[in-house]
């Protein structure tokens, strides 16, 4: 008959929880207990099955995440914190790529009830109170990151506080014709994937201006979906108006990038003709000496991963919120305009 984990257990005088520990590397066993262990599976001669580990622990030793766009920096750097720190614990990471509306809600609904999570992360996806309600039922403890939902955790910035200070700055250096370029702003709460941060940032936008008392330009508002080819169409419709403004606020680095390129093709000096500033600060952007504010891409990937760690072991805890501070990084592509 074949030893089992049960039977190291029992040697060892522990439970099949720490034993699997034990297997899976985690730094969470003491070494006492984990020498104890590897004697017993040395002595057993035990050679564990991984499937038939986790199903007698009862968890996958899994961890879900939904996230949309691979092809984003911002997001891909969110997955770098998630990984590095689901690589510390005792779990595998299980990714769910978002390519289209019908997987969203594929994902949103089959997830929950496949059990091969023990718990999930969601980038950037608000889910409606009926996901939310199925995340409780089917106890599945669930972190939102860049997304809110009050009877969930979530890891997020303040987007209004952040498209202020990017204007702030730039109204600081003098600018008083200010672009912003977004992705589109038409009720994202109705919109396929629901996202807000171009939203939030557009209103932190248009209140600094008013708080300066600057009128708003409607055409200096241009948006379209998200790509740098796309913001470079924008930037060059800005840049070709009879009175074109003398700084663009892109609501992500790759469309700040666009507006680079479209200053470049149009032979207009940045940032002596005209400035940009973008938002995340991904890695790139140091590159590109693009000013920009930084959200901290990473460190919320890392944070997401610590809070449902936290709920797996305590699945009575409350949700709860972090807050992230942003931060305007300075580089080469703002100066004041010329008079």
């Amino acid at each position: 008959m074949p030893i089992t984990i049960y039977d190291v257990a029992k040697k060892a005088g522990v439970g099949i929880g720490t034993v699997s520990r034990v297997l899976n590397d985690s730094p969470k066993v003491r070494i006492t207990t984990r020498n104890r262990v590897m004697a017993a599976i040395q002595e057993l001669h035990y050679h564990p099955n991984p499937m038939a580990q986790r199903m007698a622990y009862g968890k996958t030793l899994a961890i879900g995440v939904i996230t949309r766009f691979f092809t984003r920096p911002s997001f891909v750097e969110r997955l770098r914190g998630i990984e590095a720190s689901v690589a510390e614990s005792e779990y595998d990471l299980i990714v769910y790529n978002v390519e289209t509306l019908a997987k969203r809600e594929r994902y949103f609904r089959t997830v929950p009830m496949s059990h091969r999570v023990d718990g999930l992360i969601i980038i950037c996806l608000p889910p409606t109170d009926a996901d939310v309600e199925r995340f409780i039922e089917e106890k599945l403890p669930t972190v939102l990151v860049d997304t809110y939902h009050p009877n969930l955790s979530r890891v997020v910035v303040d987007d209004v506080s952040g498209g202020r200070m990017a204007t702030q700055y730039l109204i600081s250096l003098g600018h008083r014709k200010i672009a912003y370029l977004s992705d589109p702003l038409n009720d994202p709460l109705a919109s396929p994937f629901r996202f807000t941060s171009s939203l939030y940032r557009y209103q932190g936008y248009r209140q600094a201006l008013e708080e300066a008392e600057i009128p708003f330009v409607p055409r200096y508002h241009q948006a379209a979906e998200h790509s740098l080819y796309q913001a470079k169409v924008l930037a060059h419709r800005l840049l070709s108006l009879p009175d074109p403004p003398t700084a663009i606020f892109a609501a992500s680095d790759t469309q700040a990038m666009g507006a680079l390129e479209a200053a470049r093709e149009k032979g207009i000096r940045v940032p002596e003709e005209l400035s940009v500033i973008g938002f995340d600060d991904i890695e790139i952007a140091a590159y590109l000496r693009l000013t920009t504010i930084r959200q901290p891409l990473y460190e919320s990937g890392l944070r997401s991963v610590e809070i449902l760690l936290s709920h797996l072991d305590r699945p009575q805890e409350q949700p709860r919120q972090v807050n992230l501070a942003l931060e305007l990084v300075i580089r080469d592509t703002t100066a004041p305009p010329r008079h």
